[in-house]
């Protein structure tokens, strides 16, 4: 049957009508925006010019900064820009492909956080094995993995909001494209499809974090046979890493973890891993990690000087 489509854009509501919360969201996920670049920047690039790119947890960490970065890319620059001039408009191309984006960068990172999950569970649980465990050919070999779970997730979303017809209203009830607001538009009977989206975004997120807190549980457990400054500091790692996974996962269960529906609470519940969480994950990366704030500091303070040196 051939998809029926008599639409070329879609008109996204976005956040409120209100021109003064407009204004302020604006500001402020512009300022999160510029905070979330400059962040995993200064992550990304300290990582590689230092030796920490070549431990598994920093070369882990540099995937999921590169990640973050592509993965609000997708959304929040046409939501400021959507905000600030008020043009809501989205040509029907862009739309499926921020469909696709959003799941592919968001997936993978789900999958990253799950690699680092095991890398702290091997480095804790297995000490005098790490190494042999969590090779150089390994860590590439997980990396590669979850880039292509990513990948076998997102394209049947983005297959999924291809074949749904549009022929009436093009009014998406959110501030991007994704399919379950896509459904409420679709000239057709949705059901079908909604499950189908229920089983791939929803079991992924919920097998994900279910694999995620039992590495942690297990981790606890662990730890009661450490000294007191080895739980100290393989809780402030893990510490970290939970408070990551809280941020992202616990929004991400809500809305794809039910029957296929909308609510207009969605919206605010998506920000959460659309913007806040990887705007936070800098910092909870940095601020409580001792080594990479040593590494950013030796990295960009020697650079500093040196070019300092130079044109002296």
């Amino acid at each position: 049957m051939e998809i029926q489509r008599n639409i070329s854009e879609f008109i996204l509501l976005g956040l409120s009508y209100d021109k003064n919360v407009q204004i302020f969201c604006s500001v402020l996920f512009l300022f999160c925006y510029l905070s979330l670049l400059v962040g995993n920047l200064l992550i990304f690039i300290s990582i590689l010019s230092s030796s920490l790119f070549y431990q598994p947890m920093y070369y882990f960490l540099s995937h999921l900064a590169s990640l973050d970065i592509c993965y609000t890319s997708s959304v929040t620059p046409k939501l400021i820009t959507d905000l600030l001039f008020g043009t809501k408009s989205i040509s029907y191309c862009n739309c499926m492909l921020q469909v696709f984006t959003m799941h592919f960068f968001g997936s993978t990172e789900i999958f990253i956080l799950t690699v680092m999950a095991f890398d702290r569970y091997v480095a804790i649980c297995k000490p005098l094995h790490y190494m042999i465990i969590m090779n150089r050919t390994r860590c590439h070999l997980l990396v590669f993995t979850a880039w292509a779970g990513g990948a076998v997730h997102s394209f049947p979303q983005l297959f999924m909001a291809i074949s749904l017809p549009f022929c009436g209203p093009n009014e998406i009830d959110h501030y991007f494209c994704d399919v379950f607001p896509l459904l409420k538009v679709a000239c057709t009977d949705t059901y079908f499809t909604g499950v189908l989206v229920l089983v791939n975004s929803g079991m992924v997120t919920l097998v994900t974090f279910v694999v995620l807190v039992g590495s942690y549980v297990i981790i606890l457990f662990t730890l009661r046979n450490h000294s007191a400054e080895g739980r100290r500091k393989a809780l402030s790692t893990c510490g970290s890493h939970v408070t990551v996974v809280l941020l992202f996962f616990t929004p991400a269960i809500f809305i794809y973890l039910r029957p296929p529906t909308t609510y207009p609470e969605d919206k605010i519940f998506a920000l959460f891993y659309t913007i806040i969480a990887p705007t936070f994950n800098p910092l909870i990366y940095t601020l409580r990690n001792t080594e990479m704030k040593n590494s950013m500091r030796k990295v960009w303070c020697q650079g500093y000087f040196q070019r300092k040196h130079t044109i002296n």
